[in-house]
């Protein structure tokens, strides 16, 4: 076993790029790296809740990828790099894939989701999995707090624990990449779910066009919505991150629609990427908090300041309702149950209402949704469910972003927080969150950036661009 030495290499607030450097210099080794971050966990998270659990590999997989180091032709940037997943990834190895249910606490993989696979496949280390809103924050509507699940408890902001709401569902990704309990992180997103934990926690996070990333080996939600995506500390490591998670993958027949698309997302880190960019601004999609507003005002202001172009227009808004989630729930939901190893005690949706209601201790905010999920059909050939999913699109993208990006010659979207981020997740279009800063009282707020199918190569360089001209981003003080 390789001598562990603390002193060697700091972790706070470092970047991909930087840990590779020290990794290549023999600053630091993968397994001192990752036994750093194992103790920083067991150190602080006992007050945050953010790791649902920790890889009890994780330190023999980076014994073994600094033995085979010199071994290896080309050194990707991941190589040797502790990453922290969403616990609703399969992986195939001593951690269960949750969801955060009780129900599922022993359902162990039979293969690593997709994007799993890329991330061993590039030498990442999975250090641990996240805890989160549990089943993606669709499960009751009784006020369950975002973060909360009846398996890994209440995720909390390390901004502020029990003062500032961490954002759901991926919270425990965004608190403990908050808080530097890995280099890099992975959420997922149906509605917000990137993107709020994200902003509340100062990351940057990427919610990439539907097609873009594999869903292969997730626990769904909604499959017409669903993406997974990089959440960090900085532009550049989700830029490294999302081109390394995307990918043509044959079971997952809408990444066909990614073919052709780029797969390295450094190439659009300019630091003058907002110069000229025309970026509209609806202002009927503001937060509540006059703080919140103000740093958006000012957020504005930063952006014209690097040479963007503020277009005020309108784009059109309508509410939209949960039908196409809550049938595409039903059925995705029946079918990865129905595949667990007969370990797992729940296979079906039904079953897991029954297991719940036996254990009200913890499950107990309600089961509201899941309740009603289970009483439809699950067929996706209901007329009802095609209404209302051609409707969504209709208003999210026909007459919502797409009109307004051609009416006003646009090429982007801002918004402050993830205040709008229905629009995006309807038509499966990206986003990007970046810090903005802090209020007086030091809640942490981001500005996000959405666009048309595909056009994450604009949104980067204007996420990038912002985010180097103002460096927002201050670490939380950890008690």
């Amino acid at each position: 076993m390789e001598k562990e030495n603390q002193n060697l290499f700091h972790i706070e607030e470092t970047t991909i790029f930087e840990v590779q450097k020290a990794l290549d210099s023999g600053q630091i080794t993968s397994w001192e790296l990752t036994k750093q971050y194992i103790e920083r966990i067991k150190t602080f998270d006992s007050t945050l809740c953010s790791i649902r659990e920790i890889n009890p590999d994780a330190l023999a997989i980076a014994a073994e990828l600094d033995k085979k180091r010199q071994e290896v032709d080309q050194i990707g940037p991941l190589y040797g790099i502790p990453v922290i997943i969403k616990d609703n990834i399969d992986t195939k190895d001593a951690m269960a894939t949750t969801a955060g249910s009780i129900a599922l606490a022993n359902n162990f993989a039979s293969e690593d989701a997709f994007i799993v696979k890329k991330l061993r496949e590039a030498g990442a280390i999975i250090i641990g999995k996240a805890n989160l809103s549990e089943f993606a924050n669709f499960i009751t509507e009784l006020n369950m707090p975002n973060g909360y699940s009846s398996l890994g408890g209440q995720v909390m902001n390390p901004y502020g624990p029990g003062v500032w709401d961490v954002g759901g569902s991926s919270s425990g990704t965004g608190a403990s990449i908050a808080a530097n309990f890995a280099v890099v992180g992975i959420g997922t997103e149906t509605s917000g779910s990137i993107l709020s934990p994200a902003s509340n926690n100062s990351l940057v996070g990427i919610k990439p066009t539907l097609g873009l990333i594999s869903r292969t080996g997730i626990i769904p939600l909604a499959h017409s919505q669903d993406t997974a995506g990089p959440m960090t500390r900085t532009v550049q490591d989700a830029a490294i991150l999302l081109g390394i998670m995307a990918g043509v993958d044959e079971r997952d027949e809408v990444t066909l629609t990614s073919i052709g698309q780029p797969r390295d997302y450094t190439a659009f880190l300019k630091a003058d990427g907002l110069k000229g960019k025309r970026i509209g601004v609806d202002r009927s999609f503001l937060p509540r908090e006059e703080e919140e507003v103000a740093l958006f005002n000012k957020g504005l202001e930063e952006l014209t300041q690097q040479g963007a172009i503020l277009i005020d227009m309108t784009i059109h808004r309508e509410k939209f309702d949960s039908i196409v989630l809550y049938h595409e729930f039903k059925y995705g939901i029946d079918n990865y149950l129905r595949k667990c190893a007969e370990e797992v005690p729940v296979h079906s949706l039904k079953e897991v209402i029954e297991f719940n209601k036996n254990h009200l201790d913890v499950v107990k905010y309600g089961q509201t949704i899941l309740e009603y999920c289970e009483t439809l059909n699950g067929d996706l050939k209901d007329p009802t469910y095609k209404e209302h999913r051609d409707t969504d699109i209709r208003l999210s993208a026909l007459e919502g972003i797409d009109a307004a990006i051609e009416k006003y010659e646009l090429d982007g979207l801002v918004f402050a927080k993830y205040v709008g981020c229905e629009l995006p997740a309807k038509a499966g279009y990206p986003s990007i969150t970046v810090p903005a800063g802090y209020t007086p009282k030091g809640k942490p707020m981001g500005l996000t950036f959405t666009g048309i199918a595909y056009s994450e190569p604009s949104l980067i360089e204007m996420a990038y661009s912002y985010e180097q001209a103002t460096k927002h981003r201050v670490p939380p003080a950890l008690a």
